[in-house]
């Protein structure tokens, strides 16, 4: 097991890396051989397993609540959610602080073992048959010594265990045209709250599950407008876009999207769990016109609706 200090050091002084197409991943175990991650940027801290509280009525998959700086927090032994087959009983030795998505909560794990960093292009989205357990494996990568990573959606994990926000009713967006919004993201759960939102303002969409996918029909859409002498405005109001992806982060789909002429006048629109100031800033740098932090349905709807009314 690695250096919990030492590995809370390194997270406590991780650098900004959005922009330049690399991730920081946690590796770490669940009392198997399988090795899992997790974004560095969603990890707030790594501590030994205090005493958990067990409550009443707890969701599925919660085993209790801890009392961490004056603030209470649910804990999720990952092994027993995810029901890994062949994990110990005894898995939740070390705990994962992560915070994302407006939310705080632990995850217990067998052993942390390292930070590592790769290229977003070596973040794999994962085949049919290795997403398994309703989708919670989000990407793969690899290791130097050829050993894969499964990198868990961590936002499915927190919406399977204590629900998704149901959307209100909404005021559709009211125009003579019809408007499009292109949005990319890697995560089922997102894609599917965003589709919810969506759906309500009465706005039709294009979706994309990853960075590289994204890039490759923007192109493609940008291509015909070219060819027919019409606008790209024409086909797509306004994009949406995660900012961790595989293939490609968002940062760099925006630098992508700003620097062609083609995607001139469309506004895009970074939604991500990353809230910090800092993930912010490293959007206004690369163009993004603005941000909205995951996930709040009337939050992200008012964002949305003055862009698409212009």
């Amino acid at each position: 097991m690695a250096d919990t200090p030492a590995l809370l050091d390194k997270i406590t002084g991780k650098t900004t890396l959005a922009g330049s197409n690399k991730m920081e991943i946690l590796l770490f175990s669940l009392g198997t051989g399988e090795i899992f991650g997790i974004n560095v940027f969603k990890v707030r801290e790594v501590c030994q397993t205090p005493s958990i509280t067990k409550t009443p009525n707890m969701p599925e998959g919660i085993d209790g609540v801890i009392s961490l700086r004056g603030n209470i927090i649910p804990v999720i032994s990952l092994a027993r959610f995810i029901q890994l087959s062949g994990a110990p009983e005894d898995t939740g030795h070390t705990m994962i602080v992560t915070e994302f998505s407006r939310h705080t909560q632990g995850f217990l794990v067998h052993e942390v073992d390292r930070i590592i960093r790769v290229d977003w292009d070596r973040v794999k989205p994962p085949q049919t048959m290795l997403a398994g357990n309703d989708g919670l494996i989000t990407a793969i990568t690899e290791l130097d010594d050829g050993r894969l990573v499964s990198i868990l959606d961590v936002e499915q994990i927190l919406a399977n265990a204590i629900g998704i926000e149901p959307v209100p009713e909404l005021p559709p967006v009211e125009t003579e045209v019809e408007r499009t919004v292109f949005f990319a993201d890697d995560s089922a759960v997102a894609r599917k709250e965003i589709v919810m939102v969506l759906d309500k303002l009465g706005v039709k969409y294009i979706q994309a599950n990853d960075g590289g996918e994204a890039w490759e029909r923007l192109q493609n859409l940008a291509s015909r407008p070219q060819q027919e002498g019409t606008s790209l405005r024409d086909q797509i109001s306004l994009i949406l876009t995660d900012a961790e992806m595989p293939e490609m982060d968002g940062y760099v789909l925006t630098k992508n999207i700003k620097s062609d002429h083609r995607f001139d006048g469309i506004p895009v629109v970074m939604h991500s769990s990353l809230s910090s100031e800092a993930n912010k800033i490293m959007g206004q740098r690369v163009g993004v016109d603005t941000y909205v932090a995951k996930f709040d349905p009337v939050e992200l709807a008012e964002t949305l609706r003055p862009l698409l009314l212009r």
